[in-house]
């Protein structure tokens, strides 16, 4: 199979190429340049901006294109629209934050999309990312009828994440001692390893499939307890846990999902954020590995990596110590 993938040389990216290439398929890279270009030196690069110069493609012909770092439905249009003649699969990596609302659990591929009231806008927040991942949804199917296969992925964890919304939890365990625990133990956190999700997409791309996913995971269902539990097994450190309630943390100003990675708190509002049917996707292949494997290769992917708590999720050393102190004398 001949493999273009936009991007390919960040987090998810790289993943689907090293996928790819383990299966024994040729892949083309398509991006700028200005991410890890030494990444891959026997893969065949093409440089160019997907907003401005497509050039690059022209006169090429692909089987699938794997589309990770699409925002906006104007660019996603444009590469879909350049490649349609030229691939037979437009595969798109979307989000779970499509959803209109999270407050069902166990809503399916059927349920509403949020909108926009206007569609052209260029600015990814916390209100416009769903939506607008909704519309670049449309705009490759608009481009592709019946030949895209979009997937609603949920928070993509595992080596070489970028974000630290996963990674902070094995970097602060690790490190031992008392560790600011959020709400109750037993809260479910749902999370795909990025090298499931990556390889799912390069047996999707040979199997030519097509349609709408929900990918998440594990394949049980994980508890917060659980999490840290699997990384203080994988660190061998000291770290004890003192859970917080969520009234306390709400009332120091504590932000859930970014301060305290992966925890939202028990609101009907977020029901269903955790609790997302996908059968759809493991009926096509997808397949989940352990919570401790995910754990274990974070761990060995980070070691070395000077990590700076609070810079891109989680919360600073000296902010953790002065709210289990406000906790220990409330």
């Amino acid at each position: 199979m001949k493999l273009l993938v936009i991007g390919g040389t960040m987090f998810l990216g790289r993943h689907v190429v090293e996928s790819a290439l383990a299966y024994g398929h040729e892949v083309t890279l398509f991006n700028r340049g200005q991410h890890n270009p030494e990444l891959f030196p026997e893969v065949e690069k093409l440089r160019g901006d997907r907003k401005t110069d497509l050039s690059a493609l022209d006169g090429r012909r692909f089987d699938v294109v794997v589309d990770t770092c699409g925002y906006f439905p104007r660019h996603v249009a444009i590469s879909a629209g350049k490649l349609a003649d030229a691939v037979e699969r437009y595969i798109f990596v979307s989000s779970l934050s499509v959803y209109a609302s999270m407050a069902t659990p166990g809503a399916d591929e059927s349920a509403p999309v949020g909108t926009l009231e206007d569609e052209t806008i260029e600015q990814v927040t916390g209100e416009t990312y769903g939506p607008l991942k909704a519309l670049c949804e449309q705009a490759a199917e608009q481009a592709m009828p019946g030949r895209t296969m979009s997937i609603r992925a949920g928070l993509i964890v595992g080596p070489h994440d970028p974000t630290d919304r996963f990674t902070y939890w094995v970097h602060r365990v690790a490190e031992g001692g008392e560790v600011l625990a959020p709400g109750r133990p037993e809260q479910r956190v749902a999370f795909i390893d990025v090298r499931d999700l990556g390889g799912w997409i390069v047996r999707s791309a040979a199997a030519r499939t097509a349609g709408v996913f929900n990918a998440t995971g594990p394949s049980e269902p994980c508890t917060m307890e659980r999490l840290l539990e699997s990384a203080r097994r994988a660190s061998g450190s000291d770290s004890r846990f003192t859970w917080v309630d969520q009234e306390f943390l709400a009332a120091q100003g504590v932000a859930p999902w970014q301060e305290m990675p992966l925890w939202l708190p028990d609101d009907p509002e977020y029901a269903g954020f955790n609790d997302v049917d996908c059968r759809r996707a493991i009926a096509a292949g997808l397949t989940f590995r352990s919570v401790d494997d995910t754990v274990d290769a974070t761990l060995a992917s980070e070691r070395g990596r000077t990590m700076v708590p609070g810079e891109r999720a989680g919360i600073t050393r000296e902010r953790e110590r002065e709210l289990l102190a406000a906790w220990a004398a409330r």
